[in-house]
């Protein structure tokens, strides 16, 4: 079965080789090493002077961030689950929350945010999605972080980019805090959650003894020197330095977003030209979100069954009428070959349009164009 859904995505084989390893202990000098080359790896592609790792899910940082680095007012963006899931939080500790909220398909505008902070004074923090993974939405969070560090530096900006790191190359000049996952691009298991901190983050951790699992000024005291305050996912980190290898032997990160992002719009022109829709009015290189309203459910069940390919569908009021192909990680370009015939097929079967291998023939012109 091929995995395809926007995380988890699939193990490589040498991580999981890495991390079938015996188990060492979290407090040894052997631990520590890969713990720093760990921090290592993410700050140099963060380009962030600082990082910390949780045992917990993206969910988890997502908690410890809004606790940290709002101390008045939130300001969040909700243009899908994890958008809502910022309020959510908020609500959940009682931090006054204002909310810009869209349609799954449609991003935030810069104008709208500053207009909010501008009449808001007690606006504090600003949370968003770099990819809001619900519909593959991409925010223009660079533009949006830099005109509200222009407008109020002290103003912090928390960005999920849960979906996103790993994929692209992320300019997080303006973005004070960072959120990742094992799951998605580093292609590991579920259960470590990231966070890239600017030196304005980390001065406020210091300054701020919030929480007592997620507080983050235990945990940057502890990780600084290569440990951590509660016990480390340890095999995970372990598979984490062995991405980082994988990498490197690879060419670096920038040959890993270029691949993903020929990758992905190839895909995307590929199911366009068997009369698909892409969904989000600005794509995100995560993933290709298709709209049929008739027969996404179906093709998603076909693909599973006939053709060994598990793509993920919609939530909640998308739950039917859309489905989800991953890009993150390192894929072979043959399985994703396959997905898109497999796409095809799956309309054939359907009676919508006759098998002809369109779908290939894009992918591989847009992919060597």
């Amino acid at each position: 079965m091929l995995l395809f859904t926007p995380g988890p995505t699939p193990v490589l084989e040498d991580i999981r080789s890495e991390m079938a390893k015996p188990t060492i202990h979290h407090r040894t000098p052997e631990f520590e090493e890969y713990f720093a080359k760990a921090r290592l790896g993410l700050k140099m592609i963060l380009k962030m002077p600082e990082v910390l790792m949780l045992a917990s899910s993206g969910s988890g940082a997502m908690e410890a961030c809004i606790r940290t680095f709002c101390t008045k007012k939130l300001l969040s963006v909700n243009s899908g689950k994890f958008g809502e899931r910022f309020g959510k939080i908020a609500k959940a500790y009682n931090i006054p929350n204002v909310e810009i909220k869209h349609n799954w398909d449609t991003p935030a505008r810069m104008e709208e945010i500053l207009d909010l902070i501008k009449k808001d004074e007690n606006i504090d923090a600003v949370a968003i999605q770099v990819c809001e993974s619900a519909g593959g939405l991409r925010h223009p969070v660079e533009e949006i972080s830099e005109a509200i560090k222009s407008f109020n530096p002290e103003i912090f900006v928390i960005a999920d980019g849960i979906t996103a790191m790993g994929v692209e190359d992320i300019d997080t000049r303006y973005i004070d805090v960072l959120i990742g996952g094992s799951q998605k691009a580093f292609m590991l298991p579920p259960g470590m959650s990231i966070i890239g901190l600017s030196q304005k983050a980390i001065e406020m951790i210091e300054a701020r003894d919030i929480g007592f699992y997620f507080n983050l000024k235990t945990e940057l005291k502890n990780q600084v020197a290569n440990t951590t305050a509660w016990t480390a996912p340890t095999t995970i980190i372990i598979g984490l330095v062995k991405y980082f290898e994988i990498v490197e032997s690879m060419g670096g990160i920038e040959k890993i977003y270029e691949q993903t992002k020929k990758r992905a719009l190839a895909t995307q022109n590929a199911l366009k030209s068997i009369g698909l829709k892409i969904y989000p009015k600005i794509p995100a290189i995560a993933m290709s979100t298709v709209i049929d309203e008739l027969n996404a459910s179906a093709i998603a069940k076909i693909l599973k069954n006939d053709f060994d390919v598990n793509v993920a569908g919609g939530q909640d009021h998308l739950k039917t009428s859309i489905f989800r192909i991953n890009h993150m990680g390192i894929i072979p370009l043959n399985e994703a070959l396959w997905v898109v015939n497999a796409i095809e097929l799956a309309l054939d079967k359907l009676g919508v349009r006759k098998f002809n291998g369109c779908a290939n023939i894009a992918f591989l012109e847009s992919y060597y164009a």
